[in-house]
């Protein structure tokens, strides 16, 4: 079989060649906490309602589901409208096949070639990849020492690179650091100032983590039309098998995205398996409140180790610093416990987990320290 005679084979975006594809390691160990899942399933009641509505849209699947997927968006609106001070409307809500899917999209509406993109490191490692795969041109601004935003330098990097699409996850991943609401207005009238009409994304996929007392930007959106909220059900939701993200913004951003969007991108078991979970939200949240009291023991502890912690509005801490820190990765990992290699040289992060994972994450980690010391 000939082949072209430049360039490789296969025939790859020349960008492309030799990056290794996007993911955290799946291993099969007794403790698993490198990737942010919730530790704790859905309950008998809510399987058996999840099946029902499996087993109904599976009648119809010679048909193409709903593909604005109405019922979904009303549901998802009326979840988003408790942490809103203004009712939100199924027309400013969208879903997708992930979160990541949601920002793919909006990255291929708004991005693209000639126009650029902007986080402040250290971000979500996707970010960059949904900018290279829609050629939009990346551009990240640095983070302060305590991985809080520099408002004055965000303000001046806005103003400076005029950005199509602003990325602020909040709270951050990997730092776990949420963004006051001020700096979300400052850098949404940065955006949105003179011919610039930029659009802030701030990415909420571990808002129900948050601290009490600190907001959710859906609070901010009746002020600001250019501000997006996403959110996902992989997190709180225990759902990160049912791969279902969703947004909040003004309308005429959701008109947009139809655009791009795949035809019947949400599947009518997607559609149905999240309705039922919606349906069980109080049930599936009700671990919300032990997440953040364990993540709040876990940063106590780790910083009476004398490890240097970030503080944390999600449900993953970060913590270092490690002269090796893959060589600590590698002994919790021999005593079966798998956390995250991610974020700035010299740090790792872990995942809350039940009280039995976080134990034993304690007990290897100190046994890790007293093989090195």
């Amino acid at each position: 079989m000939s082949g072209p005679t430049t360039g490789g084979w296969p025939p790859l975006r020349e960008e492309l060649r030799g990056i290794e594809p996007y993911g955290a390691p799946q291993l099969d160990v007794p403790v698993q906490l490198n990737v942010n899942e919730n530790p704790y399933g859905p309950s008998p009641a809510c399987v058996a309602d999840i099946a029902t509505a499996v087993a109904q849209a599976a009648v119809t699947l010679n048909r193409y589901p709903d593909r604005e997927f109405t019922a979904l968006r009303t549901a998802l609106a009326a979840y988003l409208s408790k942490d809103a001070t203004a009712s939100i409307a199924p027309e400013q809500v969208w879903a997708a096949n992930g979160s990541n899917e949601v920002m793919l999209q909006l990255l291929q509406a708004f991005g693209g070639p000639g126009r650029t993109a902007v986080s402040f490191a250290p971000t979500y490692s996707m970010y960059p990849e949904y900018a290279r795969d829609t050629n939009t041109r990346w551009v990240a601004g640095r983070r302060a020492e305590d991985f809080a935003l520099d408002l004055d330098a965000a303000r001046d990097l806005v103003k400076t690179e005029r950005p199509s699409v602003i990325l602020l996850p909040s709270p951050n991943n990997p730092t776990g650091t949420a963004l006051p609401p001020e700096a979300v207005g400052v850098l949404c009238e940065a955006a949105g100032d003179g011919d610039t009409n930029g659009i802030v994304v701030v990415d909420e996929a571990y808002g129900e983590f948050r601290r009490t007392g600190v907001p959710s930007a859906l609070e901010l959106l009746p002020s600001y039309r250019n501000l997006v909220v996403t959110r996902t059900m992989s997190k709180a939701f225990a759902g990160a098998g049912l791969r279902l993200g969703y947004l909040a913004a003004a309308p005429e951003i959701c008109d947009a995205i139809r655009v791009v969007r795949l035809p019947y991108h949400l599947s009518a078991v997607t559609q149905a398996v999240a309705l039922a979970a919606l349906r069980h939200a109080p049930e599936l949240l009700g671990k919300v409140d032990d997440l953040r009291r364990e993540r709040d023991a876990l940063v106590d502890w780790l910083r009476a180790e004398e490890y240097d912690v970030a503080d944390s509005d999600a449900n993953f801490v970060l913590f270092g610093r490690f002269a090796d820190r893959h060589a600590v990765w590698q002994g919790l990992l021999d005593r079966g416990v798998l956390i995250r290699e991610t974020g700035p040289d010299g740090w790792l992060r872990v995942s809350v987990g039940t009280p039995e994972e976080m134990a034993a994450f304690r007990a290897a980690l100190t046994d890790v320290d007293g093989e090195r010391a």
